[in-house]
């Protein structure tokens, strides 16, 4: 006699018996969350180490606080979302750690300075900690109120109403409460500030995703032809319409270069994910070709971050010159290939080091090799949410997944872009690694979403099970099975005979 073919759906129960279900790999993601853990260990040692030239009970505080908070995050998303990818968390637990090393090596300088000129001197890192702990509340609060992405399709127009909103609102505020260092791109309140912009992202990718799922077709077919091309009708476009006229108003109003190129950006990836037709986003990028000579003729910022850009030596002592970005470029010659070790470089000479201007110092002292680990990181962690949005079965998780990991590679282009003077500077935070509370907040509820398309992606789709009158019993104590010789001129289902 012979064992069923496992072409044979009623070979199946044998197959799986007993049933096994897909591995969550939340082992793998813990063995790698403490691989993180023991990289930025490492760092902070190195820092102390140059710096102080003695270990400090500082280096014990970070480090039981960083290893805390990724516990609980750890454990939220076994429990919320166990099926998720087990790399995207310990990416991110890596790059916010290194983000913290490097902020409280800047403390150390900058506190040195301070002491030196007889003044007092408040450190970032530990707002860095309280930043992360908060960050990771919304985390949690996301995991557990959102249980299915695709819920999140029901509010796609109120999403992008509220984003558009909280994107304008800093340009219809007076300067005192929103401008800081010429952009208007913050909302002062009593006893803190925080960025509307970095949380618009998010919603706009909502609303983005939404619509597209709603009206592809009629990107597709619907409409005029002009010179070749099907365009949609008006009232058809006008949601997306509004939206991009709410982003072109950010760079005329707040003057937020960065925002409107990301978000620029992001609908134009969605736009082709959606319709797979190249030709929207050669559209796109002539619109903002055009848009942007428009813009340098009319506003003198953009004019000076151009100057900027082609010769910051030129500018170098001029206000609001190319001072940074010279600085910065002196600092990743520094380094050259291998860095001058954590703590013994000098990145607090560059304004703004521990924000907009932390890839130069992290270039200074880890070098060219360990900056370009770093940006691996970063594509690893983009490349995995990628994965997921192609793994998962709705077209709005794939679009949103797509969106959200494109956002963080868009991201990091723009920022060490114009560090490195590849395009002009437009003064966005690097996510996860730059200090500041609004960027660690959205970049962690934008994690949480791309972990719960994650796991929706990576579940296993529960098929409903035949009654059986007893427990299977497992493959190898089971009994062979006898089935019958098709007759002849039977059907050729490749059923197993005896």
């Amino acid at each position: 006699m012979s064992q069923p073919s496992l072409s044979d759906p009623a070979a199946s129960l044998y197959a799986t018996n007993p049933p096994r279900d897909m591995p969550t790999r939340r082992g793998t993601e813990l063995a790698m969350l403490g691989f993180a853990a023991f990289i930025v260990t490492c760092a902070f040692v190195l820092v102390q180490a140059n710096q102080e030239q003695e270990l400090s009970w500082s280096i014990v505080w970070y480090g039981l606080a960083y290893l805390g908070l990724f516990s609980v995050a750890h454990v939220a998303v076994r429990r919320w979302a166990a099926y998720a990818d087990p790399l995207i968390l310990p990416c991110v637990a890596l790059l916010n750690g290194l983000g913290l090393v490097m902020i409280y090596r800047i403390d150390l300088a900058n506190a040195e300075k301070a002491t030196q000129a007889s003044r007092d001197f408040t450190a970032d890192a530990p707002k860095q900690v309280l930043f992360t702990a908060l960050a990771l509340v919304l985390f949690l609060a996301v995991l557990v109120l959102v249980k299915d992405h695709r819920t999140l399709t029901r509010y796609g127009y109120t999403a992008g109403l509220v984003g558009m909103v909280a994107l304008a609102l800093p340009a219809l505020l007076p300067s005192s409460l929103s401008e800081v260092n010429g952009a208007k791109v913050w909302l002062k309140l009593p006893g803190f500030s925080i960025q509307p912009a970095e949380f618009s992202k998010i919603l706009l990718m909502i609303f983005f995703a939404s619509f597209l799922v709603a009206k592809r077709d009629l990107f597709m077919i619907a409409g005029r032809k002009v010179f070749g091309v099907e365009l949609p009708r008006a009232r058809d476009l006008g949601p997306l319409l509004i939206a991009a006229g709410v982003c072109l108003l950010v760079l005329v109003f707040e003057k937020d270069l960065g925002t409107s190129l990301l978000i620029f950006g992001i609908v134009l990836v969605m736009l082709y994910v959606a319709t797979e037709r190249a030709i929207w986003v050669v559209t796109g990028l002539s619109f903002f070709i055009l848009g942007c000579l428009i813009a340098y003729q009319l506003f003198t910022h953009v004019e000076q971050r151009v100057a900027n850009w082609i010769d910051p030596l030129e500018t170098y002592s001029d206000p609001g010159g190319g001072y940074q970005i010279a600085q910065g470029l002196f600092g990743l010659g520094t380094g050259g290939v291998g860095g001058t070790g954590l703590g013994a470089g000098r990145p607090e000479i560059v304004p703004e080091s521990n924000t907009d201007f932390i890839t130069a110092g992290l270039g200074e002292e880890l070098g060219f090799v360990g900056l370009a680990a770093i940006l691996m990181v970063y594509l690893l962690l983009a490349t995995r949410g990628m994965r997921s949005a192609l793994a998962v079965r709705d077209t709005f998780g794939k679009l949103l997944g797509c969106g959200l990991s494109f956002a963080i590679v868009m991201q990091v282009f723009v920022i060490v872009g114009g560090v490195t003077k590849l395009i002009p500077m437009t003064g966005i935070t690097t996510p996860f690694l730059s200090y500041g509370g609004s960027s660690l907040l959205a970049n962690y509820i934008l994690v949480a979403l791309l972990l719960r398309i994650s796991d929706a992606a990576r579940r296993p789709a529960q098929k409903p099970r035949p009654k059986q009158p007893q427990q299977q019993a497992p493959l190898a104590e089971a009994h062979t099975v006898m089935v019958q010789r098709p007759p002849a001129g039977g059907n050729a289902t490749g059923e197993p005979t005896a």
